[in-house]
């Protein structure tokens, strides 16, 4: 007597058939930042997500009936790149600064920033399968102008540099960051978080640790003898009246924060009669940067020393303005060289 066979029960997995959850708006904003934050972001960079991912989701309420990740669409994407280059009040949105809506329009660096949060999220979710489409994929950033104003000239560090009463103890601090920062190079963050162990003042050179550094890469920056003058002096202020081993601290002895850091470089400037020009530790890393290169210091070295991970990174960092272009021309021109030898 032949037996039975059991008849195979056929799902719809295993028919081939692909279903995608639908995810409110909400739900793929917590799955994409629980993802990222196992991939190692930062605290820092996943409040950022959400803050740009906030400021794209109220103007989609203003203007679209979107309550799925799914019902996003390209065209609304671009829609929304035109809104914040042609239509978006500046600081609409901010904490703490008022919209001025008299000014209108993001600038392409502001927007692409947005743009890079955005397609950093939906690519996550169309990696782990959760989206059908991706509306990113032809979405992007905007093409951007290459700025050759945003590095200080040496008059205007100068006079920056005098600006610092070195009488006060804040004074002094932000004397000896500025300082600081056109040694070394150092990222806000990096130059922050030091601690008096993370300098070697024997041999000149600060440790940044993999849990500071920007590409979780620990690193070895070296730095001049006046450099380590004015570290000492401050760390030797700072023993007398905190106990914290860190460096840079406010006058009550709290750790100094990223944006009055910032602050304080915009007024040294202003009171140097800097214009035209947005001051930020960042502008001093590209002096930094510039600087060394047009004084010799090979592209490699730089890098390392930079901390970045790739080399093109570095080069819109080192952009060379005209004198220093006319002056490598006038050095190194085949022609005058050859001249030079037959004279």
């Amino acid at each position: 007597m032949a037996l039975n066979k059991k008849r195979r029960r056929v799902t719809n997995v295993s028919a081939g058939k692909k279903d995608y959850p639908r995810l409110l708006l909400s739900e793929a904003l917590e799955i994409a930042l629980a993802g990222k934050r196992t991939e190692g972001l930062r605290d820092r960079t996943l409040t950022d997500y959400k803050k740009m991912w906030r400021y794209f989701t109220e103007w989609l309420n203003d203007n679209y009936e979107v309550t799925y990740i799914d019902e996003i669409t390209t065209e609304i994407l671009r829609n929304y790149i035109n809104y914040m280059k042609y239509d978006k009040p500046r600081y609409h949105g901010h904490k703490y600064i008022k919209s001025d809506d008299n000014k209108v329009g993001l600038s392409d660096t502001t927007i692409n920033i947005n743009l890079r949060t955005i397609k950093a999220l939906f690519n996550y979710l169309d990696r782990e399968e959760l989206i059908e489409v991706n509306p990113v994929t032809r979405v992007k950033l905007l093409r951007q102008d290459i700025d050759l104003t945003n590095c200080f000239t040496d008059d205007e560090i100068k006079d920056i540099l005098r600006q610092p009463n070195l009488r006060d103890y804040v004074g002094f601090r932000d004397y000896c960051a500025m300082n600081c920062l056109l040694d070394s190079g150092l990222r806000i963050e990096e130059l922050l978080s030091l601690r008096e162990k993370d300098i070697d003042f024997s041999s000149r050179f600060i440790t940044i640790n993999a849990d500071v550094s920007k590409n979780r890469k620990h690193r070895l920056v070296p730095i001049s003898a006046h450099c380590v003058k004015l570290l000492l002096q401050l760390i030797t202020e700072n023993k007398s009246h905190f106990t914290t081993d860190r460096i840079f601290l406010s006058s009550y002895g709290e750790p100094l924060g990223a944006n009055h850091f910032n602050k304080r470089l915009k007024y040294y400037a202003e009171k140097a009669g800097v214009k035209d020009k947005k001051v930020t530790a960042h502008v001093y890393r590209h002096t930094w940067a510039k600087t060394m290169i047009v004084n010799g210091c090979d592209p490699f070295t730089l890098q390392k020393i930079g901390g970045w991970s790739d080399i093109r990174t570095m080069r819109r960092y080192i952009q060379m303005d005209t004198r220093a272009m006319r002056r490598s021309h006038d050095d190194f021109s085949p022609l005058e060289t050859i001249r030079k030898k037959k004279s």
